[in-house]
C-alpha cells in the first residue's frame, strides 16, 4: 500500500483531475499534475503543476522521480507515455489497456470477444469500405475511431453516399459505423479493480443527452433490477479481461425492446459518475484514489436519490456569471464549479447535484433548477 502523504502524479488537468486532487488532498496525498494549460482546473489546485505536453521527456521524468504512483483523467493521453512511466513507477491503469479505450475500432472487437452484445457495425478505413457498407447499418452514425467525445468526430448518415461524404468529412480517417438504435434509455456503470482482482460497481446511472453531451443523470436508474445487474456485471467483465486497476466507466444503450448493448467505455472516472461525491459513502474520485494507492475498495452504496445536472458553458449568457442565488437557496442542492475561467457553448464548467428522500423529487428539483438557469 501507498501510505499519506505520498505524491501521486496525474496525467491531465481537467476537472476530472482536479475532483481527483481534491480527494487526494483530503485523504492526506499531495498531487502533481502534468498538464500544458497553465490554467488547468486541476493544476490550480495540485501542490505541483508541470506545464508541459504529455509527450515531454523531461517533465515526465520528474514525474517519475517525485511521484509513487501515477493515474490519468482522460482516455487520450498518449498510452506511449503512461508505458514508459511505467517502467519507473506504479501506473494504474496500464497504458495497454487506456490504448484499448483510445481506438473505437479495437474497442469494439474487445467487447465482441468478451461476448458483451453491440450494436451492429462495420470498420470504415476507406472510401470504398463506406461505398460497400451493409445496407442494413443505415441510417447509421459514423464515429471517428480515435480522439471524438462529446458527440465530436459523430456524423449522422443514412445511405453509403452519404457515409462517404461524412467519412471525408471527418479527414478520411478510420471510422466505425454503427447501426442507429432505437433507444428505451442510455445508462452507465462506474466499476472499480483493484490491484488485487477484488471490483466494485457504483449503482448504474440512467443518463439523458443533449447535442452528444451528457445533460442530466438520474440515479438509481429506472430501469429493471436486472437489467442493471446486468450492466454492472459487464462493466466488472469488461475491466477483468483488461487486467484493469483503477475506476473504470462503461456506457450501455437500453433498447427499445429492453436489450442491453455495449456502447463505449472510458479508462477513468466518468461524468456519469460525479454524483458519487454527494450521494455515495465512497466517491469514484476516491475509489480512483485507493486503486492507485493500493488500498481497500471503499463502500459504494447509494445514501439518497440522485440527479445531476451538467452546467455547460451555454449558461453563462454573453460570458456573465449565472444568478446562482436558487441553487445555493436549495438545502438539497449542491454546487460544483470547476475554476475553467473563459466559458463556451458546450464546455462542461461544473455540474449541481440534487439530492431527496425519492428519485421524483430529486429529479423535479434538479428540472427547476436546471430551467432557472
Amino acid at each position: 500500500m501507498i501510505f499519506p502523504d505520498a505524491m501521486l502524479g496525474m496525467l491531465g488537468g481537467g476537472q476530472l483531475g482536479r475532483m481527483f486532487t481534491l480527494a487526494a488532498h483530503s485523504m492526506g496525498y499531495r498531487v502533481t499534475v502534468l498538464d500544458p494549460d497553465p490554467l488547468s482546473p486541476a493544476g490550480a489546485v495540485a501542490d505541483v503543476h508541470l506545464k508541459a505536453a504529455y509527450q515531454d521527456r523531461e517533465a515526465l521524468q520528474q514525474l517519475a522521480d517525485t511521484c509513487v504512483a501515477v493515474t490519468t483523467e482522460f482516455e487520450n493521453v498518449p498510452a506511449d507515455s503512461l508505458r514508459w512511466l511505467a517502467s519507473h513507477c506504479t501506473v494504474r491503469p496500464a497504458g495497454d489497456a487506456v490504448a484499448v479505450a483510445q481506438d473505437r475500432i479495437r474497442e469494439k472487437a474487445f467487447f465482441t470477444s468478451c461476448n458483451l452484445g453491440v450494436a451492429p457495425y462495420a470498420v470504415i478505413e476507406c472510401d470504398s469500405d463506406a461505398a460497400k457498407a451493409p445496407a442494413h447499418l443505415f441510417p447509421g452514425i459514423l464515429k471517428r475511431a480515435r480522439f471524438g467525445y462529446d458527440g465530436k468526430g459523430q456524423v449522422r448518415v443514412a445511405n453509403a453516399d452519404e457515409a462517404r461524404k461524412a467519412f471525408k468529412d471527418l479527414g478520411n480517417e478510420s471510422c466505425v459505423l454503427e447501426q442507429r438504435i432505437a433507444l428505451k434509455c442510455e445508462i452507465s456503470a462506474v466499476v472499480a479493480r483493484g490491484a488485487d482482482g477484488i471490483g466494485r460497481s457504483f449503482p448504474v446511472s440512467e443518463n439523458r443527452h443533449r447535442n452528444g453531451i451528457l445533460d442530466i443523470s438520474i440515479i438509481p436508474a429506472r430501469v429493471a433490477p436486472e437489467l442493471a445487474k446486468k450492466a454492472e456485471e459487464w462493466a466488472l467483465r469488461t475491466a477483468e479481461k483488461l487486467n484493469y486497476c483503477g475506476v473504470l466507466a462503461v456506457e450501455f444503450f437500453v433498447t427499445e425492446s429492453g436489450e442491453l448493448l455495449v456502447n463505449e467505455m472510458a479508462p477513468r472516472p466518468h461524468n456519469s459518475g460525479h454524483y458519487t461525491i454527494d450521494a455515495c459513502m465512497t466517491s469514484q474520485y476516491e475509489q480512483q484514489v485507493r486503486t492507485l494507492c493500493g488500498l481497500p475498495l471503499g463502500d459504494t452504496r447509494l445514501m439518497s436519490p440522485v440527479v445531476m445536472v451538467n452546467l455547460l458553458g451555454d449558461v453563462w449568457r454573453n460570458g456573465q456569471e449565472p444568478d446562482w442565488t436558487k441553487v445555493l437557496a436549495d438545502p438539497s442542492a449542491k454546487l460544483h464549479l470547476y475554476d475553467k475561467g473563459k466559458a463556451a457553448p458546450g464546455r462542461k464548467m461544473g455540474h449541481i447535484t440534487v439530492t431527496a428522500p425519492t428519485l421524483e423529487e430529486a429529479i423535479r428539483r434538479a428540472e427547476a433548477l436546471h430551467a432557472a438557469l
